[in-house]
């Protein structure tokens, strides 16, 4: 069963410890130091003449103050300097500087309190080996020199290099754990990236695939409901209606042969460079037919064969071309061309579903840094529903997506003459 955040809160260290090891070493530590310190304090009562239980009371409390080292460490020593004229607190003494220089004291207090302790053990030991023993004052002088040293330096250094070796792990697993969050963000960005270049080439795809089997399949329809209206009176235009239309399909057929083998390709990985220089550990998808889609599509070139379809087909369409580029189609670039194809191949499929029998006017603007296309039908003179052409709606809403991909301004709507037009601007570069 599983427990709440509060039960494991109890569950966890007791107190002031971050674990519970460390809890019970100076649980342990504490009561060795307390028994040190009672045997010592039977010595210190004879001499203070006190009584024993007194004495040995005395050193239990004073040793067991070892247990606050984590979170007193300045009381600690103060008790260990406290109580060095009575000779007792051997261990407490080492183990409380060591654990002082190892905290986060400031360094100006560890020196201080390293100082005093200094002095303490020095001054206990001159009076001490002065008064057993009958020596030199230099050798005695040298004897407590070394002996308070030897009891306050090497604690000292030991704690500070712990500490500092403690602090520069954090630092490394704060920066560990730093980087860990942010390849982590690295990563949900990449699958941000990966989704969105899906879901664009899904996008690219389906008006693909609108544009091409939209525009063939219509002109298929159209010239079937022409074949079925002549086919018995005029049996050559339906033998011309039957050979559009499998021209038609085989077109049609073709190019979606042409787009499935562009999406077949290889997928290209991308690697993006981070400003410092490294690679991040990103990989961007983005598929061959992305790239590869606007290079084999259609362009402006040809234009009059797509012109000339409808025309096959009955409609009546005009083309006029403005500047230089009329001939080649300008040269611009594959995206372009292709987007300009299709917003002029999309506006005519609309006029036979729409405005069967309606007057169309193609035209073409070759400008300074842009390309204009404009195609307008007039009112239909025959029935909207005589061919039974289906709509999806979703034939502006591609060219807008098309157009506005490229930077450029897309403009729909009905004209006053009661037909429609559509309108697209797209920059060369």
């Amino acid at each position: 069963m599983t427990g709440t955040g509060e039960e494991q809160g109890r569950a966890g260290p007791p107190l002031w410890w971050a674990r519970r090891r460390d809890a019970v070493g100076d649980t342990a530590l504490g009561a060795v130091s307390a028994a040190e310190c009672a045997w010592e304090g039977i010595r210190f009562s004879e001499e203070a003449g006190i009584p024993v239980a007194a004495g040995v009371l005395f050193g239990v409390v004073v040793g067991a103050t070892l247990v606050l080292r984590r979170r007193w460490p300045i009381a600690v020593v103060l008790v260990g300097i406290a109580v060095a004229p009575a000779e007792m607190g051997f261990l407490l003494s080492v183990a409380g500087m060591y654990t002082l220089a190892s905290s986060e004291v400031p360094r100006r207090i560890i020196a201080a309190l390293a100082s005093m302790s200094l002095v303490a053990t020095f001054v206990v030991m001159y009076v001490k080996t002065r008064g057993d023993v009958e020596a030199d004052p230099t050798l005695v002088l040298a004897l407590s020199v070394f002996v308070a040293v030897a009891l306050t330096v090497p604690p000292m250094l030991l704690g500070l290099y712990i500490g500092a070796r403690r602090r520069l792990m954090e630092s490394l697993q704060e920066r560990a754990d730093s980087l860990e969050r942010e390849l982590s963000l690295l990563a949900d960005r990449a699958e941000e990236r990966a989704e969105w270049a899906r879901t664009e080439e899904r996008t690219r795809i389906a008006r693909e695939m609108h544009d091409v089997v939209a525009h063939r399949v219509s002109l298929m329809v159209v010239h079937a409901a022409a074949l079925e209206a002549v086919a018995v009176k005029d049996p050559a235009r339906a033998a011309k209606n039957a050979a559009l239309v499998g021209d038609m399909g085989r077109q049609a057929l073709t190019e979606l042969r042409e787009m499935l083998g562009v999406l077949r390709a290889a997928p290209k990985p991308v690697a993006a460079v981070a400003a410092n220089g490294s690679v991040e550990a990103v990989v961007r998808v983005v598929p061959a037919a992305v790239a590869a889609g606007a290079e084999d599509g259609p362009s402006l070139a040809e234009l009059e064969a797509l012109v000339g379809q409808s025309r096959a087909a009955g409609m009546a369409v005009e083309v006029v071309v403005h500047g230089d580029g009329a001939g080649a189609g300008g040269g611009y670039a594959a995206e372009v061309e292709q987007t300009a194809y299709r917003v002029v191949q999309e506006a005519l499929t609309n006029c036979h579903k729409h405005a069967p029998g309606a007057r169309v006017v193609v035209r073409l603007a070759h400008r300074e840094g842009e390309v204009a296309m404009q195609v307008e039908n007039g009112p239909s003179e025959g029935p909207v529903a005589g061919v039974g052409l289906p709509s999806g709606g979703n034939g502006l809403v591609g060219m807008r997506e098309r157009v506005l991909g490229l930077g450029g301004v897309f403009v729909s709507g009905p004209t006053d003459a009661g037909g429609f037009r559509v309108s697209a601007v797209l920059p060369v570069r």
